[in-house]
């Protein structure tokens, strides 16, 4: 299944892709100023690369209680829903901005930061997470095959 990750933010939108192999991998961001422009880039990234399914990383507090963000973005869900006629799976996203940001050098957060970069990559945590917990295992290893017997 094709999904298209979002991290959802109120300058920035993190994009990740992913699809049966189950490898979530960071989009460009969405970083234009105006809200409608990020939206329109939205929804024509989904439709460019057929998804069927949003995955939506969903901000709730550290004690598992949905704040002000969180409903702020699942009225976003609910608008992409309405738009797209696609599911939207709202995913538990506690620390994963953090964690993206972990993985770049402390001198050039800031800089990184305005180009959605650290976005994206919070949305391929969110996405692969999620595909983690969806798709089925792969199958194991075939068995290698006996050595001939010789006498």
């Amino acid at each position: 299944m094709r999904c298209l990750g979002i991290d959802y933010g109120e300058r920035r939108i993190g994009l990740s892709y992913g699809d049966e192999l189950g490898v979530a991998t960071p989009l460009p961001a969405l970083t234009d100023a105006a809200p409608e422009k990020r939206w329109a880039a939205l929804l024509a990234c989904a439709r460019r690369r057929r998804v069927a399914a949003i995955v939506l990383g969903l901000p709730l507090n550290m004690d598992g209680t949905a704040g002000f963000k969180a409903r702020e973005v699942e009225k976003f869900a609910g608008r992409l829903r309405a738009e797209l006629g696609l599911p939207v799976h709202l995913v538990d996203e506690r620390l994963t901005t953090h964690e993206a940001e972990a993985s770049i050098p402390k001198a050039k957060r800031r800089a990184v930061r305005a180009s959605g970069l650290i976005d994206s990559r919070a949305a391929t945590l969110i996405l692969q997470d999620f595909l983690e917990q969806t798709l089925p295992p792969p199958p194991p290893p075939p068995a290698p095959a006996p050595e001939d017997a010789r006498p």
